[in-house]
């Protein structure tokens, strides 16, 4: 325990573990005596320990030498009123960044701060800050807003509402993405970063047609990010979550093409991320090799094929289905002679043959079987294929 508080029948528990059992189990009851408790089971009712907690932090002290870390004292909880005098403040143009740094330290102390700062309103405030940040070009405290906003946008369905319909919250995210490096690289890559975790929240909760209206600005500048070495894998993540989400909407398969995403897909494919980046990189891959241009510029790049193939049967299920499917689409519709040479030489046939004989879903065998089928006249015999893995395609 480091801040023992006491409930209405008795018992007493951690603060922050018997209010998250609240906020997951919507069990408003006693998990002891499993008798009901006020269900406004707000910082009120919950009455600090104060001589348990001394009598914790008096033990750790006696076992320092033991390497036990002495608890701090806990401070006291954040008071809506003064949440809400933070939200005030931040109208003003004198106080505003004192009042986001306040923000910004009271939001990454604990999800009690988060959720008192979400009923004050303070998302649909910082809302309204990063847009007029937008729309008069400035950036003094955008990286502070950006941060808390990440923080409290979990537990602020309001928040969450007042993003639908807004298209200037999306414009100001795209305008952030795209900010140049004149005010020092790290700090502008902060500020991109936060903005793209703010995004991939935004995104799932607009509507159609908000998405279906994503300028190619938009997913050019994902893309450069993408193209950043020093880039999070959480941000990483949360920017192919967005294209993810964009894709099937309107005309965004295009412009995602337009935007050179395919190439950077490849590129960071080949760093070789950990599994959950690469199911997403081969699902936009597939999908974006749906359309013409998509498969045109997943050729271009020398390392593709060998890419998609070197995957197949070592990450996931899910990154061979979606490894097939980009075969399948680029055999069928896009399979000039270098093309199916190029399969042949760089593995792609063999991996085929060995999904063939893997214990693999019936319905991806019947996939490969008819990508082989397409081109066995070239493929059958060939030396690049190990004899054990020849199969006939029946």
């Amino acid at each position: 325990m480091k801040d023992p508080v006491t409930v209405a029948t008795g018992i007493t528990y951690d603060r922050e573990s018997i209010e998250q059992w609240f906020l997951t189990t919507n069990d408003m009851s006693c998990p002891v005596t499993k008798q009901p408790l006020p269900t406004d089971n707000s910082n009120d009712s919950m009455t600090p320990n104060h001589t348990l907690r001394r009598l914790i932090q008096q033990w750790c002290t006696i076992n320092a030498i033991n390497g036990v870390d002495r608890i701090p004292t806990p401070k006291f909880p954040l008071n809506r009123i003064y949440a809400v005098k933070l939200v005030k403040d931040l109208g003003m143009p004198h106080l505003q960044q004192a009042a986001l740094k306040k923000m910004e330290a009271l939001a990454s102390e604990n999800e009690r701060n988060r959720r008192s700062m979400a009923e004050a309103g303070v998302g649909k405030a910082l809302i309204l800050f990063i847009v007029t940040c937008f729309q008069e070009g400035k950036t003094n405290g955008l990286l502070e807003a950006l941060r808390v906003l990440h923080h409290v946008w979990s537990v602020d369905e309001e928040t969450k509402v007042a993003v639908i319909g807004n298209n200037d919250f999306l414009e100001s995210l795209t305008w952030v993405l795209g900010l140049n490096h004149d005010n020092g690289h790290n700090h502008m890559l902060l500020l991109k970063i936060e903005a793209i975790l703010v995004l991939k929240m935004t995104i799932p909760v607009v509507n159609t047609a908000q998405l279906e209206r994503l300028k190619l600005e938009f997913f050019m500048n994902i893309s450069t990010l993408l193209s950043e070495k020093k880039i999070s894998q959480q941000a990483v993540k949360s920017a192919l979550h967005v294209l993810v989400e964009a894709c099937p909407w309107g005309r965004n398969r295009m412009k995602i093409v337009e935007s050179g995403a395919i190439f950077q897909l490849i590129e960071l494919e080949l760093l070789k991320p950990e599994k959950h980046v690469t199911e997403l990189i081969f699902n936009l891959l597939a999908n974006l090799c749906c359309c013409a241009d998509g498969r045109a510029q997943f050729l271009k790049h020398d390392g593709s094929i060998a890419m998609v193939s070197k995957r197949i049967l070592r990450v996931s299920h899910a990154t061979d289905d979606l490894g097939v499917q980009i075969l399948s689409s680029i055999s069928k519709f896009s399979a000039t002679h270098g093309v199916v040479l190029e399969m042949l030489l760089v593995g792609a046939v063999s991996k085929l043959c060995m999904v063939m004989q893997a214990d693999c879903p019936a319905y991806l065998k019947k996939k490969v079987r008819g990508i082989l089928r397409l081109h066995s006249n070239v493929w059958n015999n060939s030396p690049c294929i190990a004899v054990y893995l020849l199969t006939r395609p029946r």
